[in-house]
């Protein structure tokens, strides 16, 4: 994997969404079991994908990804407890204002699909384990 990792540079790696490291099944402690049906995830999906359509309408944005900073000041707000563990991953994993702006439009993503107005604090540190190979 490191042999790999090194070939894509950080500036590079840093427009990357999510990045997750995916183990070779002959390796893996990890058991695969199945917890939700495809039909169950796209269903989630195309409810998210309305949420974000009625929302950025008159913003001329399609989704999350395509927020500018101003917009994720105001759809990707946080609470105080949520703001202070962002800022710790920041400083601790040594990320990126782009890496910053990239785990807000994730989270919100996550909440969308879990059907949250509000960007919780589950849904904050799984869009942070996203960034696996920021930590590399």
């Amino acid at each position: 994997m490191k042999k790999y990792r090194n070939k894509i540079s950080g500036p590079l790696l840093d427009r990357i969404d999510i990045h997750i490291e995916v183990f070779n099944e002959k390796n893996s402690e990890y058991q695969y079991t199945e917890n939700e049906k495809s039909a169950e995830i796209r269903k989630r999906v195309n409810i998210a994908r309305k949420v974000q359509t009625e929302r950025y309408k008159k913003y001329n944005v399609y989704s999350n990804s395509e927020l500018s900073p101003k917009l994720i000041s105001i759809f990707c707000k946080l609470n105080n407890e949520s703001e202070k563990i962002l800022n710790k991953a920041m400083d601790r994993l040594k990320l990126s204002g782009r890496a910053y702006s990239k785990i807000l439009k994730v989270a919100r993503t996550i909440a969308d699909l879990e059907e949250s107005e509000n960007i919780k604090k589950e849904h904050l540190i799984e869009a942070i384990q996203y960034r696996s190979l920021d930590r590399k």
